[in-house]
């Protein structure tokens, strides 16, 4: 009862913000942005919660904590430092400023007005659309063993649950809505985490009795270095970069994130922003991580089979560490994980069905469309994602449909594969070309696809979709310039025009400035 009524009170609060909001998202700009007025403790905390969902905390900990003991915690430092801080600096202020002078809501239209070009727009709307879908039906995945753990209730339950509770908050107060609910949700993150460490390290007698046990285990399968489990670097330093890359310089792409920076209000907001920004990924992020290797700890209630894999697979870990918390500190997690995976869920959708409304139904397919009826459009399609989201969610659930659960690895690597490159020249370097667009986002998507289907063929270093998905993104960092510097130089006129912004003369206080 306790746990159901938790449960209750938190979904009021978030229908309740969303109903609140209606009056901000009676236009595009209103609806997808927010007015372009979000202060920076919603957008960092936006930024935050939409990085963090239960594929981190239920998966991604659970997974990384088992294969390379604390040292997991690594991932979660390069989440806050590459995927935060220097995500803040280096994109924050010039994608705020170029976006607005460019009059864009969405990532497609950003590169559609940044080379002219409809088509450019086009292509990147399909390569969002195929691959944000998967990545939406995958949130759901890290609830089912919690719901399970704690209500004994069918996963299908909590699916559609979720699924129509979003939509409503969704669909009735569109970013500003998101923003709110994401603030309050990434404060139940902070405090869930936090408590939830201390709960499982105790259990364990603390944190040096867990860090002595974490030590002392030994698996020869993996290394034969006794300590590996408790080390600086772990057991297999190489590939944990490359998770690290991913999961953190793989934010810089991901159209969902980069368009937290588009709403942000002022100068001041990007400065607090980065601040509260990178402090809230060390908490969460580095605490998942930081939880997750101690996995190996409760080994006696995984029945880890004769690979070394719990029997129920790397998601069983985390709800094995958590099964033997108090009432409680169950309810919390449950309420912690559900708002990672909402308020992921909620940007996702809001970046998806924007993108096709904006960038490939108006005025390719439906002419001169009002700004009520692209409103209208995006509410519809938020529906459509939801419902198609939670389908395939329900059909891998009820038939293990492993194809599924593939393409869902790749998305995100295929994302940033594809946009981080050309994204980021495209606000610093006047030279980027259209021609390097198109070679970096097919490079990027084309890489993943190929390795969902023919990964056997690929190198050893290759295999595994997470260490593909970096070398796709480091590879658009060298293909952008490359095929900028042999093909047609962009129109210089559109050129100086776009970054003429940069130039543009703002007043400001003496505080900031000397000068003057």
């Amino acid at each position: 009862m306790v746990k159901l009524f938790i449960l209750v009170v938190y979904f009021a609060v978030l229908v309740a913000i969303g109903l609140y909001c209606r009056k901000h998202s009676t236009d595009v700009n209103g609806f997808v942005l927010g007015g372009r007025s979000v202060g920076p403790w919603l957008t960092a905390f936006a930024y935050g919660t939409s990085y963090f969902s239960a594929v981190v905390f239920v998966g991604y900990a659970g997974q990384f904590g088992w294969r390379y003991g604390l040292s997991a915690t690594w991932a979660g430092i390069g989440n806050a430092i590459i995927g935060s801080l220097l995500a803040w600096v280096v994109l924050g202020r010039r994608t705020r400023i170029m976006t607005q002078h460019l009059d864009s809501a969405t990532m497609p239209q950003f590169f559609g007005r940044r080379f002219n070009s409809t088509a450019l727009k086009i292509y990147a709307s399909i390569i969002i659309f195929i691959f944000l879908i998967p990545y939406t039906a995958s949130l759901y995945n890290g609830l089912s063993r919690l719901f399970g753990m704690a209500f004994n209730i069918d996963y299908s339950v909590c699916i559609i649950l979720m699924a129509v509770l979003t939509a409503i908050y969704v669909i009735a107060g569109g970013y500003m809505a998101t923003a709110i609910n994401d603030f309050i949700q990434g404060i139940i993150m902070l405090v869930g985490i936090s408590v939830i460490i201390a709960a499982v390290l105790m259990s364990k007698g603390g944190f040096m009795a867990a860090l002595d046990g974490l030590a002392r285990i030994e698996d020869a399968k993996v290394s034969t270095t006794p300590g590996i489990f408790a080390s600086f670097f772990g057991p297999d330093p190489l590939n944990l970069f490359f998770v690290v890359i991913l999961t953190s310089l793989g934010a810089w792409g991901l159209p969902q994130m980069v368009q937290k920076f588009y709403a942000i209000k002022n100068e001041e907001s990007i400065k607090k922003g980065t601040i509260i920004s990178t402090l809230f990924a060390f908490v969460v992020a580095g605490g998942c991580y930081f939880l997750g290797g101690f996995g190996r700890l409760f080994s006696d209630i995984l029945n880890v089979g004769p690979k070394g894999v719990p029997a129920g697979g790397f998601d069983a870990i985390i709800p094995a560490m958590l099964s033997t918390l108090s009432p409680v500190l169950i309810a919390l997690v449950v309420i912690l994980v559900l708002s990672a995976s909402m308020s992921t869920l909620s940007s996702l959708v809001i970046a998806s069905s924007s993108t096709l409304t904006i960038d490939f139904l108006k005025d390719n397919f439906i002419k001169n469309m009002s700004e009520k009826k692209q409103v209208l459009m995006i509410r519809a399609l938020i529906v459509v994602f939801i419902a198609i989201s939670a389908a395939i969610a329900l059909v891998q659930y009820k038939s293990n449909v492993t194809f599924i659960a593939q393409l869902m690895g790749v998305s995100w690597g295929a994302l940033a594969g594809a946009f981080l490159a050309p994204f980021m020249y495209s606000l610093y370097w006047k030279n980027t070309t259209k021609a390097s667009c198109y070679v970096s986002f097919t490079f990027g998507s084309l890489l993943m696809i190929l390795n969902m289907f023919f990964r056997p063929y690929f190198p050893a270093i290759m295999k595994s979709p997470i260490n593909s998905g970096a070398i796709a993104m480091f590879a658009g960092l060298v293909i952008v310039p490359i095929v900028s510097f042999i093909t047609k130089r962009p129109d210089s006129t559109l050129v100086e025009e776009t970054f003429a912004c940069y130039e543009k003369k703002v007043p400001v206080t003496q505080k900031t400035s000397l000068e003057g």
